[in-house]
């Protein structure tokens, strides 16, 4: 099961993030962190000072990773979620990233994944649209994994 801290660390490695940098992001959500804290969750899980990361965190990380890349909007910034799926996770990563259904399309082929427009769309729409699918943490993987081929051709991440 992919869990937050592996997305996080994903995203860390891909973006070539700092700690400091993982935090920065957060604070343009408007949520104040420590660098031990950041640090924590991107030990392994096994280890003992792993901290879990949880959903409320990481939807603060991808709204803070969406003003980081896009710029900051004026105003309030949106309210966190309490939950998170991947579906959500593809979404915001989607929006930071600029990535219209092509581009999702073409990172996914990076990973040697193959989706129709159709299938991708279904991702995006409400869970009571009847057309809705659940995004699995197969796609989400190959997702993060084709961001990664796309940024560091030729570099494997440790956590791949």
């Amino acid at each position: 099961m992919l869990t937050n801290n592996d997305i996080l660390r994903r995203l860390r490695y891909t973006f070539d993030l700092k700690d400091s940098a993982v935090g920065d992001i957060l604070a343009l959500a408007d949520i104040d962190v420590t660098e031990e804290q950041v640090a924590a969750w991107l030990k392994r899980e096994e280890d003992d000072d792993c901290l879990k990361m949880n959903d409320r965190e990481m939807v603060a990380f991808l709204n803070g990773f969406i003003n980081f890349k896009r710029g900051k909007r004026d105003g309030a910034q949106p309210p966190l979620e309490e939950r998170l799926n991947n579906n959500m996770v593809l979404q915001k990563l989607r929006i930071a990233l600029n990535l219209q259904a092509e581009g999702v399309l073409h990172v996914l082929a990076l990973a040697d994944f193959r989706l129709s427009k159709h299938e991708l769309s279904a991702f995006f729409r409400k869970p009571g649209n009847k057309n809705y699918r659940e995004c699995k943490d197969q796609i989400l993987r190959k997702f993060l994994l084709g961001i990664q081929l796309q940024l560091r051709p030729g570099e494997i991440d440790p956590e791949s």
